[in-house]
């Protein structure tokens, strides 16, 4: 069975998830290392983790924004979405996605949004497209927000 951790900076698995990430076949899965390790996560930010036993099987993020010019008004970001190939084809994303949803919702968000290139994939998860976007990187990527919960209380900033 695959499990779904919430991470943040002090959890044990910190270290261990950023070496997961680090040596993922995934070019930006170096970069989220790097992000761990430089303590670029705020508070409420969080490293979604899946795992069955002890083995790592994929991650994401939930932070306040993604790879979007920081004047976007938006948040907060799924982001850094990436199964292990050995666990692909088991609908992972959507349960790492609903797990940040979930944490989002907990935080009085009462949606989520996600930059991708992806076309097909994320509507399939209930993600509606909002339009395009060129990323910090330069690229054009497409921004999409997908309803929560939301617990109507006192949001907290990420």
């Amino acid at each position: 069975m695959i499990n779904t951790y919430i991470l943040q900076k002090n959890s044990p698995l910190w270290e261990k998830a950023a070496q997961f990430a680090e040596g993922c076949s995934w070019r930006a899965g170096g970069e989220l290392a790097k992000l761990m390790r430089e303590g670029a996560f705020s508070e409420n930010e969080a490293v979604i983790l899946a795992m069955e036993g002890q083995r790592f099987a994929g991650f994401c993020t939930l932070t306040k924004k993604d790879c979007c010019p920081a004047d976007l008004p938006y948040s907060p970001f799924v982001g850094f979405v990436f199964v292990d190939e050995a666990f692909r084809g088991r609908r992972l994303s959507e349960k790492m996605i609903h797990t940040a949803a979930n944490l989002a919702s907990d935080l009085g968000f009462g949606e989520i949004f996600l930059i991708s290139g992806e076309v097909g994939l994320y509507e399939k998860l209930g993600f509606t497209k909002l339009s395009q976007i060129t990323t910090v990187y330069g690229e054009t990527e497409q921004l999409f927000v997908m309803k929560i919960g939301g617990n109507n209380g006192e949001i907290r900033s990420l």
